[in-house]
């Protein structure tokens, strides 16, 4: 996605150890234009996997899953890092480890909202290790809900997650791919 790259390089701050800093339009302060483009690009190429629902992690990825959502028609569901009184003592939880963090964090869901026979298409913010992704993937089989597919908004194909995501033989699709962070610059791999 062009526009996303024109962002990226434009916005995006390479902050060292692996970290991107592009909270100034898509995690922090959104970009409604370009989260919109994201969404409608991701439908395009979810649209034929019969999701039944979207699934994402509190809080980075809920602006490309609710545009996601709204393209394909589909209600979002987002892990929260912390249990709220308003959700059941009997919940999802897992654990995933946090790169900007530096720590790890419970990733929870209400079973109001996630249930057993639910197509679940995992969009978030970042393809990095996998590990949240990964937690995700979890908490949906924990509900007995199947993974058709999962996008995410930038892969850091450096870090490994493309290949962590192998075992669950779905499409894996982003939107654009970091092929290195060294020496402070960022490098994206060419589009197919």
């Amino acid at each position: 996605m062009h526009v996303l790259r024109e962002m990226i390089l434009k916005y995006g701050k390479n902050l060292g150890n692996g970290i991107l800093k592009v909270d100034g339009f898509i995690n922090h302060q959104v970009d409604p234009a370009l989260m919109d483009a994201c969404g409608r690009e991701f439908a395009r190429r979810f649209k034929d996997l019969g999701a039944t629902k979207i699934l994402t992690a509190e809080i980075s990825g809920i602006a490309p899953a609710l545009t996601t959502g709204i393209h394909l028609g589909l209600p979002i569901v987002y892990a929260r890092k912390q249990k709220p009184i308003t959700m059941p003592d009997q919940v999802f939880l897992t654990l995933s480890p946090s790169h900007t963090k530096g720590r790890m964090v419970e990733l929870i869901v209400s079973p109001e909202y996630l249930k057993a026979g639910e197509k679940v298409l995992i969009i978030d913010d970042f393809l990095a290790s996998g590990a949240t992704i990964m937690g995700l993937v979890r908490l949906a089989e924990t509900a007995g809900s199947q993974i058709v597919g999962v996008g995410a908004v930038i892969e850091k194909g450096f870090e490994g997650g493309r290949e962590a995501l192998k075992q669950l033989n779905v499409p894996v699709e982003t939107l654009i791919c970091i092929s290195s962070m060294d020496n402070g610059q960022i490098e994206f791999q060419e589009e197919a």
